[in-house]
Protein backbone atom coordinates (compact mmCIF):
# COMPACT_ATOMS: atom_id res chain seq x y z
CA UNK A 1 0.00 0.00 0.00
CA UNK A 2 1.42 3.36 -1.00
CA UNK A 3 2.00 6.03 1.63
CA UNK A 4 -0.34 9.00 1.79
CA UNK A 5 0.18 12.66 2.65
CA UNK A 6 -2.54 15.11 3.70
CA UNK A 7 -1.60 18.58 2.47
CA UNK A 8 -3.55 21.69 3.53
CA UNK A 9 -1.65 24.96 3.85
CA UNK A 10 -2.39 28.66 4.11
CA UNK A 11 1.26 29.54 3.44
CA UNK A 12 1.80 27.93 0.05
CA UNK A 13 5.47 28.86 -0.32
CA UNK A 14 7.37 25.84 -1.60
CA UNK A 15 4.37 23.52 -1.39
CA UNK A 16 4.13 22.68 -5.10
CA UNK A 17 7.76 21.56 -5.33
CA UNK A 18 7.46 19.65 -2.07
CA UNK A 19 4.30 17.85 -3.22
CA UNK A 20 5.93 16.92 -6.53
CA UNK A 21 8.93 15.47 -4.70
CA UNK A 22 6.62 13.48 -2.40
CA UNK A 23 4.89 12.07 -5.47
CA UNK A 24 8.31 11.15 -6.91
CA UNK A 25 8.86 9.13 -3.73
CA UNK A 26 5.61 7.24 -4.30
CA UNK A 27 3.44 9.24 -1.92
CA UNK A 28 -0.24 9.84 -2.71
CA UNK A 29 -1.41 13.43 -2.09
CA UNK A 30 -4.68 14.20 -0.35
CA UNK A 31 -5.70 17.84 -0.20
CA UNK A 32 -8.42 20.38 0.47
CA UNK A 33 -9.80 23.67 -0.84
CA UNK A 34 -7.33 26.22 -2.13
CA UNK A 35 -4.35 23.94 -1.62
CA UNK A 36 -5.92 21.24 -3.76
CA UNK A 37 -6.62 23.78 -6.50
CA UNK A 38 -3.06 25.13 -6.44
CA UNK A 39 -1.55 21.66 -6.65
CA UNK A 40 -3.84 20.55 -9.46
CA UNK A 41 -3.08 23.71 -11.45
CA UNK A 42 0.62 22.81 -11.10
CA UNK A 43 -0.02 19.34 -12.53
CA UNK A 44 0.06 17.37 -9.28
CA UNK A 45 -2.38 14.46 -9.03
CA UNK A 46 -4.51 15.05 -5.94
CA UNK A 47 -7.19 13.08 -4.11
CA UNK A 48 -9.86 15.36 -2.64
CA UNK A 49 -10.60 15.18 1.08
CA UNK A 50 -14.24 14.37 0.36
CA UNK A 51 -13.11 11.20 -1.44
CA UNK A 52 -11.39 10.15 1.77
CA UNK A 53 -14.17 11.06 4.20
CA UNK A 54 -17.12 10.22 1.96
CA UNK A 55 -18.60 13.52 3.12
CA UNK A 56 -18.61 16.93 1.44
CA UNK A 57 -16.86 20.01 2.77
CA UNK A 58 -19.63 21.98 4.50
CA UNK A 59 -20.29 25.20 6.44
CA UNK A 60 -18.10 27.28 4.13
CA UNK A 61 -15.16 24.96 4.76
CA UNK A 62 -15.50 25.00 8.54
CA UNK A 63 -15.96 21.23 8.46
CA UNK A 64 -13.89 19.14 6.05
CA UNK A 65 -11.14 17.22 7.88
CA UNK A 66 -12.94 16.65 11.21
CA UNK A 67 -13.79 13.05 10.37
CA UNK A 68 -12.85 9.54 11.66
CA UNK A 69 -11.47 8.57 8.23
CA UNK A 70 -8.89 11.31 8.71
CA UNK A 71 -8.12 11.08 12.41
CA UNK A 72 -8.22 7.29 12.65
CA UNK A 73 -5.79 7.24 9.74
CA UNK A 74 -3.51 9.58 11.70
CA UNK A 75 -3.82 8.15 15.20
CA UNK A 76 -3.66 4.41 14.46
CA UNK A 77 -0.48 2.89 15.86
CA UNK A 78 1.07 0.74 13.17
CA UNK A 79 2.64 -1.55 15.79
CA UNK A 80 -0.75 -2.32 17.37
CA UNK A 81 -2.46 -5.17 15.51
CA UNK A 82 -5.84 -4.22 16.99
CA UNK A 83 -5.51 -0.70 15.55
CA UNK A 84 -4.71 -2.03 12.10
CA UNK A 85 -7.54 -4.54 12.29
CA UNK A 86 -9.99 -1.79 13.19
CA UNK A 87 -8.82 0.32 10.27
CA UNK A 88 -9.40 -2.60 7.92
CA UNK A 89 -12.85 -3.26 9.41
CA UNK A 90 -13.82 0.36 8.72
CA UNK A 91 -12.06 0.51 5.32
CA UNK A 92 -9.81 3.34 6.55
CA UNK A 93 -6.33 3.81 5.11
CA UNK A 94 -3.48 5.17 7.25
CA UNK A 95 -2.16 8.68 6.59
CA UNK A 96 1.63 8.85 6.84
CA UNK A 97 2.39 12.54 6.30
CA UNK A 98 0.62 15.70 7.41
CA UNK A 99 1.74 18.95 5.82
CA UNK A 100 -0.38 21.68 7.37
CA UNK A 101 0.00 25.31 8.35
CA UNK A 102 -2.78 27.34 9.83
CA UNK A 103 -5.19 30.12 8.99
CA UNK A 104 -3.32 33.45 9.28
CA UNK A 105 -4.77 34.55 12.62
CA UNK A 106 -1.79 36.70 13.58
CA UNK A 107 -1.68 38.39 10.18
CA UNK A 108 -5.42 39.02 10.33
CA UNK A 109 -5.47 40.74 13.72
CA UNK A 110 -2.39 42.76 12.72
CA UNK A 111 -4.38 44.53 9.99
CA UNK A 112 -5.69 48.02 10.57
CA UNK A 113 -9.44 48.04 11.17
CA UNK A 114 -9.90 44.27 11.39
CA UNK A 115 -13.30 43.35 12.82
CA UNK A 116 -13.99 40.85 15.57
CA UNK A 117 -15.88 38.61 13.13
CA UNK A 118 -12.93 38.59 10.73
CA UNK A 119 -10.63 37.58 13.56
CA UNK A 120 -12.94 34.75 14.63
CA UNK A 121 -13.19 33.37 11.09
CA UNK A 122 -9.41 33.08 11.01
CA UNK A 123 -9.26 30.76 14.01
CA UNK A 124 -8.27 27.41 12.53
CA UNK A 125 -9.94 24.33 14.01
CA UNK A 126 -9.28 21.43 11.66
CA UNK A 127 -5.63 22.35 11.08
CA UNK A 128 -4.48 22.28 14.73
CA UNK A 129 -6.52 19.11 15.28
CA UNK A 130 -4.75 17.28 12.46
CA UNK A 131 -1.38 18.61 13.57
CA UNK A 132 -1.92 17.45 17.13
CA UNK A 133 -3.14 14.02 16.03
CA UNK A 134 -0.17 13.54 13.75
CA UNK A 135 2.33 14.88 16.28
CA UNK A 136 0.96 12.61 19.00
CA UNK A 137 1.48 9.63 16.70
CA UNK A 138 4.79 10.90 15.34
CA UNK A 139 6.45 7.48 15.47
CA UNK A 140 4.27 6.55 12.53
CA UNK A 141 3.36 9.94 11.02
CA UNK A 142 5.69 12.65 9.73
CA UNK A 143 4.15 16.05 10.46
CA UNK A 144 5.44 19.26 8.87
CA UNK A 145 4.21 22.71 9.87
CA UNK A 146 7.13 24.83 8.65
CA UNK A 147 8.07 25.16 4.94
CA UNK A 148 11.69 25.42 6.08
CA UNK A 149 11.54 21.70 6.92
CA UNK A 150 10.39 20.45 3.51
CA UNK A 151 13.92 19.83 2.24
CA UNK A 152 14.94 17.94 5.39
CA UNK A 153 12.05 15.53 4.95
CA UNK A 154 12.75 14.95 1.26
CA UNK A 155 16.45 14.31 1.89
CA UNK A 156 15.65 11.59 4.41
CA UNK A 157 12.97 10.06 2.18
CA UNK A 158 15.49 9.79 -0.62
CA UNK A 159 17.75 7.88 1.77
CA UNK A 160 15.00 5.41 2.64
CA UNK A 161 12.60 6.84 5.22
CA UNK A 162 12.19 9.71 7.66
CA UNK A 163 14.12 8.97 10.83
CA UNK A 164 12.49 8.85 14.23
CA UNK A 165 14.82 11.63 15.36
CA UNK A 166 13.53 14.02 12.69
CA UNK A 167 9.93 12.94 13.28
CA UNK A 168 10.29 13.75 16.96
CA UNK A 169 11.89 17.12 16.23
CA UNK A 170 9.05 17.98 13.85
CA UNK A 171 6.43 16.85 16.39
CA UNK A 172 7.95 19.08 19.06
CA UNK A 173 7.87 22.00 16.62
CA UNK A 174 4.18 21.30 15.95
CA UNK A 175 3.24 21.55 19.60
CA UNK A 176 5.28 24.74 19.96
CA UNK A 177 3.51 26.10 16.89
CA UNK A 178 -0.02 25.24 18.06
CA UNK A 179 0.72 26.53 21.56
CA UNK A 180 1.92 29.81 20.04
CA UNK A 181 -1.18 29.95 17.83
CA UNK A 182 -3.52 29.29 20.75
CA UNK A 183 -1.71 31.84 22.92
CA UNK A 184 -2.30 34.53 20.28
CA UNK A 185 -6.00 33.65 20.15
CA UNK A 186 -6.32 33.55 23.93
CA UNK A 187 -4.53 36.88 24.22
CA UNK A 188 -6.72 38.51 21.58
CA UNK A 189 -9.99 37.29 23.09
CA UNK A 190 -8.90 38.15 26.64
CA UNK A 191 -8.06 41.66 25.49
CA UNK A 192 -11.57 41.97 24.04
CA UNK A 193 -13.01 41.18 27.48
CA UNK A 194 -10.85 43.81 29.19
CA UNK A 195 -9.34 41.35 31.68
CA UNK A 196 -5.85 42.37 32.81
CA UNK A 197 -4.75 39.45 34.96
CA UNK A 198 -6.80 36.31 34.17
CA UNK A 199 -6.56 33.07 36.16
CA UNK A 200 -3.96 31.69 33.74
CA UNK A 201 -1.54 33.58 31.54
CA UNK A 202 -0.08 32.09 28.37
CA UNK A 203 2.66 34.26 26.93
CA UNK A 204 4.33 33.59 23.61
CA UNK A 205 7.42 34.98 21.93
CA UNK A 206 9.14 34.53 18.58
CA UNK A 207 12.87 33.93 18.38
CA UNK A 208 14.89 36.82 16.99
CA UNK A 209 18.39 35.43 17.37
CA UNK A 210 20.65 33.16 19.35
CA UNK A 211 23.10 35.27 21.33
CA UNK A 212 26.77 34.46 21.80
CA UNK A 213 26.18 34.21 25.55
CA UNK A 214 24.19 35.81 28.35
CA UNK A 215 25.31 38.25 31.02
CA UNK A 216 28.48 36.17 31.37
CA UNK A 217 30.26 33.84 28.91
CA UNK A 218 29.22 30.70 30.81
CA UNK A 219 25.49 31.52 30.37
CA UNK A 220 23.58 30.63 27.19
CA UNK A 221 21.03 33.13 25.88
CA UNK A 222 18.67 34.03 23.06
CA UNK A 223 16.59 37.08 22.12
CA UNK A 224 12.83 36.65 21.63
CA UNK A 225 10.26 39.16 20.40
CA UNK A 226 6.65 39.81 21.32
CA UNK A 227 4.40 39.00 18.33
CA UNK A 228 3.01 42.55 18.22
CA UNK A 229 5.95 44.57 19.50
CA UNK A 230 5.76 48.35 19.16
CA UNK A 231 7.67 50.07 16.36
CA UNK A 232 9.63 51.96 19.01
CA UNK A 233 11.21 48.80 20.41
CA UNK A 234 14.49 47.01 19.83
CA UNK A 235 12.82 44.02 18.19
CA UNK A 236 11.69 46.36 15.41
CA UNK A 237 15.07 48.10 15.13
CA UNK A 238 17.36 47.86 12.11
CA UNK A 239 21.08 47.41 12.68
CA UNK A 240 23.02 49.36 10.07
CA UNK A 241 26.57 48.60 11.13
CA UNK A 242 28.74 46.79 13.64
CA UNK A 243 28.96 43.54 15.53
CA UNK A 244 25.94 41.53 16.61
CA UNK A 245 24.30 42.81 19.78
CA UNK A 246 25.07 40.91 22.96
CA UNK A 247 22.73 40.11 25.86
CA UNK A 248 24.05 43.07 27.89
CA UNK A 249 23.99 45.34 24.81
CA UNK A 250 20.29 44.62 24.34
CA UNK A 251 19.45 45.38 27.98
CA UNK A 252 21.42 48.62 27.98
CA UNK A 253 20.11 49.70 24.58
CA UNK A 254 16.55 49.12 25.72
CA UNK A 255 17.15 51.23 28.83
CA UNK A 256 18.55 54.09 26.73
CA UNK A 257 15.64 53.86 24.31
CA UNK A 258 13.01 53.96 27.07
CA UNK A 259 14.58 57.09 28.60
CA UNK A 260 14.99 59.04 25.36
CA UNK A 261 11.33 58.39 24.51
CA UNK A 262 10.39 60.50 27.54
CA UNK A 263 11.31 63.69 25.69
CA UNK A 264 9.67 65.65 22.89
CA UNK A 265 12.51 68.16 22.59
CA UNK A 266 15.90 67.05 21.18
CA UNK A 267 17.37 64.65 23.74
CA UNK A 268 20.39 62.40 24.18
CA UNK A 269 20.82 59.63 26.73
CA UNK A 270 23.99 57.76 27.66
CA UNK A 271 23.60 54.49 29.56
CA UNK A 272 25.99 52.18 31.40
CA UNK A 273 24.78 48.99 33.08
CA UNK A 274 21.10 49.91 32.60
CA UNK A 275 21.42 53.25 34.42
CA UNK A 276 21.73 56.65 32.74
CA UNK A 277 25.15 58.18 33.23
CA UNK A 278 24.27 61.30 31.27
CA UNK A 279 21.05 62.80 29.92
CA UNK A 280 20.78 66.10 28.08
CA UNK A 281 18.25 68.13 26.15
CA UNK A 282 18.86 71.12 23.90
CA UNK A 283 17.72 73.31 21.07
CA UNK A 284 19.42 70.91 18.64
CA UNK A 285 20.41 67.25 18.83
CA UNK A 286 24.07 68.30 18.83
CA UNK A 287 23.49 70.48 21.88
CA UNK A 288 21.56 67.66 23.57
CA UNK A 289 24.42 65.21 22.94
CA UNK A 290 26.99 67.70 24.23
CA UNK A 291 24.95 68.08 27.42
CA UNK A 292 24.73 64.29 27.84
CA UNK A 293 28.48 63.94 27.25
CA UNK A 294 29.40 66.75 29.63
CA UNK A 295 27.16 65.23 32.32
CA UNK A 296 29.71 62.43 32.84
CA UNK A 297 32.52 62.33 30.25
CA UNK A 298 34.17 59.41 32.05
CA UNK A 299 31.23 57.00 32.33
CA UNK A 300 29.96 57.61 28.79
CA UNK A 301 33.16 55.99 27.44
CA UNK A 302 32.18 52.54 26.14
CA UNK A 303 28.50 53.32 26.76
CA UNK A 304 25.27 53.23 24.79
CA UNK A 305 23.85 56.49 23.44
CA UNK A 306 20.26 57.01 22.28
CA UNK A 307 19.07 60.11 20.42
CA UNK A 308 15.52 61.09 19.50
CA UNK A 309 16.51 63.01 16.36
CA UNK A 310 18.38 61.95 13.21
CA UNK A 311 22.16 61.79 13.51
CA UNK A 312 23.80 64.26 11.12
CA UNK A 313 27.46 64.87 10.32
CA UNK A 314 27.99 67.37 13.15
CA UNK A 315 26.75 64.92 15.81
CA UNK A 316 28.57 62.01 14.20
CA UNK A 317 31.87 63.91 14.26
CA UNK A 318 31.41 64.63 17.96
CA UNK A 319 30.44 61.06 18.84
CA UNK A 320 33.34 59.62 16.84
CA UNK A 321 35.79 61.32 19.21
CA UNK A 322 35.24 58.64 21.87
CA UNK A 323 34.59 54.90 22.02
CA UNK A 324 30.88 54.09 22.09
CA UNK A 325 29.40 50.59 21.97
CA UNK A 326 26.05 51.50 20.39
CA UNK A 327 24.30 54.52 18.96
CA UNK A 328 20.50 54.38 18.59
CA UNK A 329 18.59 56.99 16.60
CA UNK A 330 15.52 57.24 14.35
CA UNK A 331 17.78 57.92 11.36
CA UNK A 332 21.41 58.38 10.28
CA UNK A 333 22.25 60.65 7.37
CA UNK A 334 24.61 59.35 4.69
CA UNK A 335 27.27 61.76 5.90
CA UNK A 336 26.88 60.53 9.47
CA UNK A 337 27.15 56.90 8.37
CA UNK A 338 30.30 57.67 6.39
CA UNK A 339 31.89 59.09 9.55
CA UNK A 340 30.70 56.50 12.06
CA UNK A 341 31.23 53.35 9.98
CA UNK A 342 34.95 54.05 9.94
CA UNK A 343 34.81 52.42 13.36
CA UNK A 344 34.49 48.71 12.63
CA UNK A 345 32.79 47.50 15.79
CA UNK A 346 30.40 50.32 16.73
CA UNK A 347 26.78 49.23 16.47
CA UNK A 348 24.51 51.69 14.68
CA UNK A 349 20.83 51.02 15.33
CA UNK A 350 17.95 52.71 13.52
CA UNK A 351 14.80 52.63 15.63
CA UNK A 352 11.69 54.72 16.16
CA UNK A 353 11.80 56.87 19.29
CA UNK A 354 8.11 57.73 19.28
CA UNK A 355 6.48 57.05 22.61
CA UNK A 356 4.20 54.02 22.67
CA UNK A 357 1.23 52.87 24.71
CA UNK A 358 1.81 51.17 28.08
CA UNK A 359 2.63 47.52 27.88
CA UNK A 360 2.98 44.65 30.33
CA UNK A 361 6.35 44.21 31.99
CA UNK A 362 7.57 40.76 33.00
CA UNK A 363 10.24 39.89 35.52
CA UNK A 364 11.26 36.33 36.26
CA UNK A 365 11.74 35.06 39.80
CA UNK A 366 12.71 31.55 40.80
CA UNK A 367 9.71 29.38 39.99
CA UNK A 368 7.52 32.14 38.61
CA UNK A 369 7.10 35.49 36.95
CA UNK A 370 5.90 38.91 38.07
CA UNK A 371 3.72 40.90 35.68
CA UNK A 372 2.87 44.58 35.94
CA UNK A 373 1.99 47.53 33.75
CA UNK A 374 5.07 49.40 32.55
CA UNK A 375 5.74 52.69 34.32
CA UNK A 376 4.62 55.14 31.66
CA UNK A 377 3.27 57.73 34.09
CA UNK A 378 3.58 61.27 32.77
CA UNK A 379 3.56 64.06 35.33
CA UNK A 380 0.71 66.56 35.02
CA UNK A 381 0.58 70.05 36.46
CA UNK A 382 -2.29 69.31 38.90
CA UNK A 383 -0.14 66.61 40.55
CA UNK A 384 2.60 69.11 41.44
CA UNK A 385 2.38 70.57 44.91
CA UNK A 386 4.87 73.10 46.25
CA UNK A 387 5.05 72.32 50.01
CA UNK A 388 7.65 74.91 51.04
CA UNK A 389 7.58 78.64 51.58
CA UNK A 390 10.07 79.06 48.74
CA UNK A 391 8.62 78.64 45.25
CA UNK A 392 10.86 77.16 42.49
CA UNK A 393 12.18 79.69 39.99
CA UNK A 394 11.34 79.30 36.32
CA UNK A 395 14.77 77.74 35.66
CA UNK A 396 14.37 75.39 38.62
CA UNK A 397 10.93 74.28 37.41
CA UNK A 398 12.43 73.36 34.04
CA UNK A 399 15.21 71.32 35.64
CA UNK A 400 12.88 69.71 38.20
CA UNK A 401 10.54 68.44 35.47
CA UNK A 402 13.52 67.29 33.40
CA UNK A 403 15.00 65.38 36.34
CA UNK A 404 11.63 63.78 37.13
CA UNK A 405 11.47 62.28 33.63
CA UNK A 406 14.87 60.68 34.18
CA UNK A 407 14.52 59.49 37.78
CA UNK A 408 11.97 56.75 37.06
CA UNK A 409 14.55 55.02 34.86
CA UNK A 410 17.24 54.89 37.55
CA UNK A 411 17.56 51.87 39.85
CA UNK A 412 16.24 52.48 43.37
CA UNK A 413 17.23 53.96 45.70
CA UNK A 414 17.79 56.73 43.18
CA UNK A 415 18.80 60.38 43.29
CA UNK A 416 19.34 62.67 40.27
CA UNK A 417 20.95 66.10 40.26
CA UNK A 418 20.16 68.29 37.24
CA UNK A 419 21.15 71.73 36.07
CA UNK A 420 20.77 73.65 32.82
CA UNK A 421 19.07 70.82 30.89
CA UNK A 422 21.49 68.05 31.82
CA UNK A 423 22.01 65.52 34.58
CA UNK A 424 25.10 66.34 36.61
CA UNK A 425 24.96 63.59 39.24
CA UNK A 426 23.36 60.12 39.41
CA UNK A 427 23.11 58.01 42.54
CA UNK A 428 21.65 54.63 41.57
CA UNK A 429 20.76 51.36 43.27
CA UNK A 430 21.83 52.25 46.79
CA UNK A 431 20.65 50.65 50.01
CA UNK A 432 19.71 53.99 51.57
CA UNK A 433 18.61 57.30 50.10
CA UNK A 434 21.16 59.55 51.70
CA UNK A 435 23.86 57.24 50.33
CA UNK A 436 22.47 57.69 46.81
CA UNK A 437 22.40 61.46 47.38
CA UNK A 438 26.03 61.52 48.48
CA UNK A 439 27.10 59.61 45.35
CA UNK A 440 25.20 62.02 43.07
CA UNK A 441 26.59 65.04 44.93
CA UNK A 442 30.15 63.74 44.80
CA UNK A 443 29.83 63.13 41.05
CA UNK A 444 28.44 66.63 40.46
CA UNK A 445 31.18 68.34 42.44
CA UNK A 446 31.08 72.11 42.03
CA UNK A 447 28.26 71.80 39.49
CA UNK A 448 25.94 70.91 42.38
CA UNK A 449 25.78 74.60 43.30
CA UNK A 450 22.32 75.97 42.35
CA UNK A 451 21.24 72.59 40.91
CA UNK A 452 18.03 70.64 41.62
CA UNK A 453 17.52 67.17 43.09
CA UNK A 454 15.01 64.46 42.18
CA UNK A 455 14.25 61.40 44.30
CA UNK A 456 12.31 58.35 43.12
CA UNK A 457 10.66 57.90 46.54
CA UNK A 458 9.96 59.94 49.65
CA UNK A 459 12.54 61.00 52.24
CA UNK A 460 12.11 58.95 55.44
CA UNK A 461 13.98 61.67 57.34
CA UNK A 462 15.50 65.08 56.72
CA UNK A 463 19.13 63.91 56.27
CA UNK A 464 18.88 63.97 52.45
CA UNK A 465 17.71 67.60 52.56
CA UNK A 466 20.63 68.40 54.82
CA UNK A 467 23.07 66.81 52.38
CA UNK A 468 21.44 68.69 49.49
CA UNK A 469 21.77 72.04 51.26
CA UNK A 470 25.41 71.43 52.11
CA UNK A 471 26.07 70.80 48.38
CA UNK A 472 24.34 74.02 47.30
CA UNK A 473 21.19 72.40 45.85
CA UNK A 474 18.28 74.85 45.82
CA UNK A 475 15.19 72.82 44.87
CA UNK A 476 13.95 69.23 45.30
CA UNK A 477 11.25 67.15 43.65
CA UNK A 478 10.05 63.97 45.35
CA UNK A 479 6.82 61.97 45.80
CA UNK A 480 6.14 62.84 49.44
CA UNK A 481 4.10 60.50 51.59
CA UNK A 482 6.42 59.84 54.52
CA UNK A 483 5.15 60.08 58.08
CA UNK A 484 8.05 62.48 58.59
CA UNK A 485 7.47 64.67 55.53
CA UNK A 486 7.15 67.71 57.76
CA UNK A 487 10.73 67.25 58.98
CA UNK A 488 12.00 67.58 55.40
CA UNK A 489 9.67 70.50 54.68
CA UNK A 490 10.84 72.31 57.82
CA UNK A 491 14.47 71.72 56.90
CA UNK A 492 13.88 73.15 53.40
CA UNK A 493 12.17 76.19 54.91
CA UNK A 494 15.09 76.64 57.33
CA UNK A 495 17.50 76.79 54.38
CA UNK A 496 15.26 78.69 51.95
CA UNK A 497 14.98 75.72 49.58
CA UNK A 498 11.99 74.86 47.38
CA UNK A 499 10.44 71.41 47.51
CA UNK A 500 7.78 69.94 45.24
CA UNK A 501 5.70 66.83 45.95
CA UNK A 502 4.41 64.80 43.00
CA UNK A 503 2.35 62.19 44.87
CA UNK A 504 3.83 59.55 42.53
CA UNK A 505 6.55 57.05 43.44
CA UNK A 506 8.94 55.65 40.80
CA UNK A 507 10.62 52.64 42.37
CA UNK A 508 12.68 50.56 39.94
CA UNK A 509 14.16 47.34 41.27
Amino acid sequence: MSKRALVSVSDKSGIVDFAKQLVDQGVEIISTGGTKKALEEAGVTVTGISDVTGFPEILDGRVKTLHPNVHAGLLAKRSEKSHIDQLEEQSIQPIDFVIVNLYPFKETISKEGVTFDQAIENIDIGGPTMLRSAAKNHEDVTVVVDPQDYERVIEELRSGDVTLELKRNLAAKVFRHTAHYDALIAGYLTKQTGESFPETKTITYEKQQTLRYGENPHQQAAFYAEPFAAASSLVKAKQLHGKELSYNNIQDADSALQIVKEFNEPAAVAVKHMNPCGVGIGESILEAYEHAFEADPISIFGGIVALNRPVDASVAEKMSEIFLEIILAPEFTEEALAILTKKKNIRLIEVSTDSNKPNEQLKSVTGGVLIQDEDHHQLSEPELKVVTEQQPTEAEWKDLKFAWKVIKHVKSNAIILAKDSQTIGVGAGQMNRVGAAKIAIEQAGEKAQHSVMASDAFFPMDDTVEAAHQAGITAIIQPGGSKRDQDSIDKCNEYGMAMVFTGVRHFKH
